[in-house]
């Protein structure tokens, strides 16, 4: 690529390409650029012409004083401060072939589209390069996952079995109730779950009461010894119950309920209280079915809710829901903890995810219709990245997909 030049042949480097301003002002603000021999600081505009700068009036805006670069793709006039110095401009016809832009041009004219910019051709995209950008696409989603993980290690001043216990707080409760759920894991201190995990009806009134879930006028025996261990759980350990948002249980099936996934997950924690020491040391998908292998405790093989018997069944952690737990906790805070100790992780995380089954949405099953079939979750995981990060944004030059197909001048 050739070196870029303002119109005057000046030398330009971009050692900042500042901030996108989607706001009134210069289009990118705190730029920092080397023209010439000297080093600016201030904003870049951008136009169609030079021209547009006095057609948009911003000869008379203080709040362009400080561009000190004006990029158009054609520069059919001066442009100047108020002070009479000429402001640097970098015109770009001469950088950019007009067969490339015909070519995203006519991507783009795609945006009536049903799906994506490039459904028409997606499906003859080279699998290899596919895959290469697919597994590109999984870690920067994995990458974005992991801002939350590092957030809680440094409020629980590294203690990982705490993050991971806030993790599966939130993912148990799911949409309807993860957040509700994950404002009480950060509330609660890890060693008071420690403590008490020999007694899994212990846990479970922990876990009731911290979400206001014993506050119930039924008569029922089970929720009366609950509200006693909660009672004395609150004494013992100076418990502070500030329930932000109530669990719902509207719209839910019920084996997602909230006492019944509570109640999963006390047995886990029953089953195994440090967690985070034994999974991340776990590759094969079969032990983590297994560490999971719980189901709720015996009242609930007869209950959904308090007080309110139902048909006799055991209510197990699934294995469908159980890839939902690898996906959304487990290669996250592995992955995270791989990199906070200085080592790979990549290969082991996409063959553990590869034996995990796609996942099942509109927007998997609408690439599956454009003829490139998604085998697993990694690739279902990359998918969803690829389509709300690139497509959704129109962000087609950086995308490979989209730039394998405009360097063939569609």
């Amino acid at each position: 690529m050739r070196s870029l030049q303002t119109t005057n042949g000046k030398p330009i480097f971009i050692k900042k390409a500042g901030t996108h301003n989607h706001g009134e002002g210069p289009d990118f603000f705190n730029a920092r650029l080397e023209i010439g021999a000297q080093e600016w600081a201030g904003n870049v505009e951008i136009h169609l012409k030079s021209s547009d700068w006095y057609a948009h009036g911003h000869e008379r805006d203080r709040n362009y004083d400080n561009v000190i670069l004006h990029v158009v793709w054609e520069d059919d006039v001066s442009i100047f401060r108020k002070d009479g110095s000429e402001i640097p401009t970098l015109e770009l016809k001469s950088y950019l072939s007009l067969d490339l832009l015909n070519s995203y041009k006519k991507l783009l004219q795609n945006a009536k589209k049903k799906f994506i910019n490039c459904e028409r051709y997606f499906g003859e995209i080279d699998g290899f390069l596919l895959d290469n950008w697919l597994e590109r696409l999984f870690f920067e989603r994995l990458q974005q996952k992991s801002n939350m993980v590092f957030e809680l290690l440094e409020h629980s001043k590294n203690d990982w079995e705490k993050v991971l216990f806030c993790l599966l707080m939130k993912n148990f409760g799911l949409n309807t109730n993860g957040t509700a759920f994950f404002a009480v894991s950060q509330e609660l201190d890890f060693s008071i779950i420690r403590k008490i995990s020999h007694d899994q009806q212990q846990l479970e009134a922990l876990f009731f009461g911290m979400l206001g879930l014993l506050q119930n006028e039924v008569q029922d025996e089970y929720l009366t010894r609950l509200r006693m261990r909660f009672d004395f759980l609150k004494n013992k350990f100076g418990l502070q119950t500030r329930v932000v948002q109530k669990p719902s249980f509207f719209g839910l099936r019920p084996n997602n309920f909230p006492t019944i996934r509570l109640s999963q997950l006390a047995a886990v924690y029953h089953k195994k209280a440090n967690l985070f020491s034994e999974v991340v040391q776990l590759k094969r998908l079969e032990d983590i079915y297994r560490i999971f292998d719980v189901t709720a405790s015996e009242y609930w093989n007869e209950h959904y809710t308090f007080g309110k018997p139902s048909k006799k069944s055991t209510k197990k952690l699934t294995k469908s829901f159980v890839e939902l737990l690898v996906l959304n906790t487990i290669v996250p805070i592995k992955f995270c903890y791989a990199k906070k100790m200085g080592e790979g992780a990549h290969e082991g995380l996409i063959e553990l995810v590869s034996r995990v089954k796609a996942e099942k949405n509109r927007i998997i099953e609408k690439f599956d219709a454009m003829g490139q079939h998604t085998e697993n979750a990694w690739q279902s995981q990359a998918k969803i990245q690829l389509y709300n990060a690139y497509c959704t944004k129109n962000r087609c030059l950086q995308c490979a997909v989209g730039a394998d197909l405009l360097s063939g001048n569609l």
